[in-house]
């Protein structure tokens, strides 16, 4: 069905002759306004379809030309609302594209809408803010999306978007992938700028961008190639390997420190045993010099200095154990090519009680060094996500292996499929 294709098909079949960039973008726009899962919450409907008709017609052969593509709301996108869910930004215009928007609209895409986010991003686990209200997961409308980018990754399972920018301090891109069962990637910390990605009234990004950053959605890993390619400040390096067989991948599926349940250890296994199959060498363990349960703990401080500006007491000392985590990670990948673990401990969730902060402890392990994380389909009656953890500064590596893999654990499928 052609919701459910990549985007980097539908530019081809679009540069080919063989859709119309008009009539997807109008079907595009009716299947939106059709569904209840309050996803995309902003449409731009004339002039896309303005914009649309201009791509059948030009004979321009950019990699997203004539493809509908939404944003996470906190995006600027200039004429459409920038709220980040607070009504008390609920009048606010933005005049200007972000400069992922506008990097993504010089490769040709279409920016159809903005899809929803928590309320100033401030939750990993759900989507919900007093201007839009609740999305809801097209999996099953009873459980969460996971958040802040839950609305991204809806409208991406849902087919209601071909490709979406989100933003990841603690899990916002790669907790609502794995939830919805996308791909999801947060880059190496500072690859993409951060301009025109902040709430009304800011007058620059955020000046200390360590450990947030901003990254694609879609529904293949080809697609997070193209979109990073496209939006980061310098070119991307090559990946280490274009095969799985060789591929050196440290694998640590369960913790003590935050257990996973039985669907998504079962998955996960299942992944694992399929890969080292396929020729990928197998290695066991945390790395040398890393405490899980610390790096989850270090990590926390660092969300709560973001927050805080750099003020807060035990900072230096807090910023020493950052650095000491980030060595033993870059000593790892010496000898290792990406290091695998679950997304999160569970599936997508009505009510995790007790456990709703444990969301956050398998995506520190990536954020705290500011190391490349995709997050990939892998299965599951409900998705299950699977963490592909990469070099610093070879994000190439992480998203070749999470799409080489789509071929032994399955990759993105419909909801229902």
């Amino acid at each position: 069905m052609t919701f459910f294709r990549s985007a980097t098909e539908v530019a081809d079949g679009i540069r080919r002759g063989a859709l119309s960039s008009r009539e997807l973008t109008g079907q595009l726009l009716a299947r939106i306004d059709a569904t209840d899962l309050n996803a995309v919450v902003v449409t731009d409907r004339e002039p896309a379809l303005e914009a649309a008709t201009a791509a059948d017609r030009s004979t321009a052969t950019g990699p997203l030309h004539g493809v509908p593509i939404t944003v996470k709301e906190a995006f600027d996108v200039a004429g459409l609302p920038t709220t980040w869910g607070e009504p008390a930004f609920a009048g606010h215009r933005a005049d200007r594209d972000a400069v992922v928007v506008e990097r993504l609209r010089a490769a040709g895409a279409i920016v159809v809408g903005k899809t929803n986010a928590h309320h100033m991003l401030a939750d990993f686990g759900q989507t919900a803010n007093p201007v839009y209200g609740r999305t809801l997961n097209p999996w099953d409308r009873t459980r969460t999306p996971g958040g802040s980018s839950g609305g991204a990754a809806a409208a991406l399972a849902a087919g209601l978007s071909f490709l979406d920018y989100g933003s990841d301090l603690a899990g916002s891109i790669r907790i609502p992938a794995a939830y919805c069962g996308v791909y999801g990637l947060k880059p190496t910390a500072g690859t993409v700028p951060l301009q025109g990605f902040q709430p009304p009234g800011a007058t620059a990004a955020p000046s200390r961008e360590f450990p947030s950053a901003v990254g694609p959605l879609a529904r293949s890993a080809a697609d997070l190639r193209l979109a990073l390619g496209l939006t980061a400040a310098r070119p991307l390096k090559p990946s280490r390997r274009d095969r799985l067989a060789g591929f050196r991948a440290g694998v640590v599926l369960d913790d003590p420190a935050c257990p996973v349940t039985g669907e998504v250890g079962e998955a996960l296994s299942d992944a694992v045993d399929a890969l080292a199959r396929a020729g990928v060498d197998v290695r066991e363990g945390w790395p040398d010099g890393v405490d899980p349960a610390g790096q989850g703990e270090a990590f926390g401080f660092q969300v709560e200095l973001f927050f805080a500006n750099g003020d807060l007491p035990g900072a230096d000392e807090q910023e020493r154990r950052r650095l000491a985590y980030t060595a033993a990670w870059e000593r790892y990948f010496r000898d290792v090519d990406v290091f695998l673990c679950p997304a999160v401990f569970t599936t997508a969730f009505r009510d995790l009680g007790d456990r709703y902060a444990d969301q956050g402890f398998w995506i520190a392990q990536a954020s705290l060094p500011g190391l490349p994380a995709v997050s990939a389909p892998a299965g599951g009656t409900l998705p299950v996500g699977l963490q592909v953890i990469g070099p610093a500064h070879e994000d190439g590596t992480a998203i070749t292996f999470a799409e080489l893999a789509a071929a032994v654990v399955g990759g993105f499928a419909a909801p229902g499929e």
